[in-house]
């Protein structure tokens, strides 16, 4: 073993150990004894994102936003629009299960074009993460669906979401869900570019005909 490698692996095992004793200690922080020791997982990733064990996602939203002005830009058929845009959502978004768009249906949203696997066809504004978003208007990031009251389970592999409302000459017209099977997926800087490219996406539709 020549004295590069050597060193290579002292400093890799220093490194690990560091690790290890650290890791312990935050499980040892975050765990809920109730007969035994449970892990709260939850609670595990975030610190180990706040310590930097976890990076942060690096979505680029200036060139999403580019990507989805080039597939709406000649186009106004609102299905076409929603059906290219929650494509390349889920070409450019890591960690995700799931995304689409609800479409607003009176005091109802029903499911519109989507990536993922079936969906709930309907839902009552005020229910879940989707009906909360359509009734206050405001999006929704929720770092742990499991514990929003009311959370409607379409996918069990679902841990995190995050809902924007999507708007038309001030009136609501759909929103744009987007689950992710980890948790804490959505940070702040992933609400503002996807309100960016909820924007882009609902200017580009002619939403009369839908409404």
């Amino acid at each position: 073993m020549t004295p590069e490698a050597l060193t290579c692996y002292i400093y890799i095992g220093k490194w690990l150990a560091v690790f290890r004793c650290q890791l312990l200690q935050i499980t040892t922080a975050c765990c809920i004894n109730s007969g035994g020791l449970e892990y709260n997982a939850a609670q595990i990733y975030k610190v180990l994102r706040e310590r930097n064990f976890i990076m942060e996602y690096q979505t680029d939203y200036d060139f999403l936003v580019e990507q989805l002005k080039a597939v709406t830009e000649s186009e106004t058929d609102t299905i076409a629009n929603l059906s290219n845009a929650s494509a390349v959502l889920q070409m450019n978004l890591d960690d995700i299960n799931w995304v689409g768009f609800y479409l607003v249906r009176k005091e109802q949203l029903v499911l519109g074009p989507f990536q993922g696997r079936p969906a709930c066809v309907r839902i009552d504004f005020g229910k879940g993460v989707c009906g909360t978003a359509a009734a206050t208007g405001v999006t929704q990031l929720v770092p742990n669906v499991h514990e929003f009251p009311g959370h409607i389970a379409c996918d069990g592999a679902s841990n995190s979401e995050i809902v924007v409302p999507m708007f038309h000459e001030g009136k609501l017209t759909a929103v744009l869900d987007i689950d992710s099977p980890v948790f804490h997926r959505f940070t702040e800087i992933d609400r503002v570019g996807l309100e960016r490219c909820a924007a882009v996406v609902s200017a580009s539709c002619c939403w009369q005909p839908v409404l």
